[in-house]
């Protein structure tokens, strides 16, 4: 963790961009409810070469493929608990191992553990709306699991991602408290920089403040036009860094699974998401490699 803590403190840190459309680039299917997860299952090497693909690019972080890797989700597929915690497992060493094959040592790149909202295990969209009608509580108990058992794999940062609700941030950082372990939270928001069920970033930000875990704070899996707004708000609740990895600015169509729109040019905001206080910078869906550069390119001008 002192390297990334060092890196993090001595100016902006570079993320990759969406692993699935990476993957869908090299011609998987992604259709499925695991998402990625069946990649991991079934063919991790492709997982391995796709972050190694985000470290040549420039990506100094690779964002693990456990994003929808949830208890119940691969229950479905007949994995039982223990299965489950060692695909959790394997999804940090694979992208231990691309580290490795793009040159990179662990002073100079690093691996977060994803940690997908409870949205994404539904794989109906709910990511995009927080309408789960879970309590707090559930919450915890629905995370409590999966974070433990990233938490025990070594990564050095969690990244909990994508979260809609304040209800969720409440529940993740409660979860959080006393792992011993840093982690990075971002939410999900829509115009003005407000959660996708309505409260404000800076309500967020307080609960992310009682959290000594936490290292970063900041937004992701939204429009480019959003961060702007949102890193404004958070500039007045937190002092903590800030992270920002948006999507390309198409949209998703659930029903449908298919994206529309035309993409943004994503690295040319980056400088001034780096003098609103960014530190952590990449891409979320639909922003590939050559994007990645363009922002490694950006932020090293900045």
């Amino acid at each position: 963790m002192t390297g990334f803590a060092d890196a993090l403190a001595a100016g902006p840190v570079v993320l990759d961009g969406g692993l699935g459309t990476l993957l869908e680039a090299r011609g998987h299917d992604l259709t499925s409810s695991l998402w990625s997860a069946q990649l991991l299952l079934q063919a991790p090497s492709e997982i391995r070469a796709a972050h190694a693909e985000y470290f040549r690019a420039g990506a100094r972080i690779a964002i693990t493929s456990s994003y929808q890797v949830s208890y119940e989700g691969l229950a479905a597929v007949g994995l039982d608990r223990d299965d489950v915690g060692a695909l959790l497992t394997r999804s940090v060493e694979v992208a231990r191992e691309a580290r490795a094959d793009a040159g990179l040592s662990e002073a100079e790149a690093w691996v977060a553990a994803s940690v997908g909202p409870y949205g994404a295990s539904r794989a109906d969209g709910s990511e995009y709306t927080g309408d789960y009608g879970l309590s707090v509580a559930e919450l915890r108990a629905w995370h409590r699991p999966r974070l433990r058992a990233l938490a025990a794999t070594g990564a050095d940062v969690l990244a909990v991602e994508t979260l809609p609700s304040l209800a969720e941030v409440e529940a993740v950082c409660a979860e959080l408290s006393g792992l011993g372990v840093p982690a990075w939270v971002s939410v999900t928001v829509g115009p003005a920089g407000r959660l996708r069920t309505g409260e404000t970033i800076a309500d967020a930000a307080a609960v992310v403040a009682r959290t000594p875990e936490v290292i970063a704070f900041g937004v992701n899996c939204c429009a480019v036009a959003d961060v702007g707004p949102a890193l404004a708000e958070l500039r007045g609740a937190t002092e903590l860094p800030a992270v920002v990895y948006p999507n390309s600015s198409e949209e998703w169509d659930a029903g449908r699974r298919a994206w529309s729109g035309a993409p943004a040019p994503v690295h040319e905001y980056a400088p001034a998401w780096v003098d609103g206080g960014a530190r952590l910078i990449g891409g979320c869906c639909r922003v590939g490699p050559d994007e990645i550069a363009r922002i490694a390119r950006a932020v090293a001008h900045r």
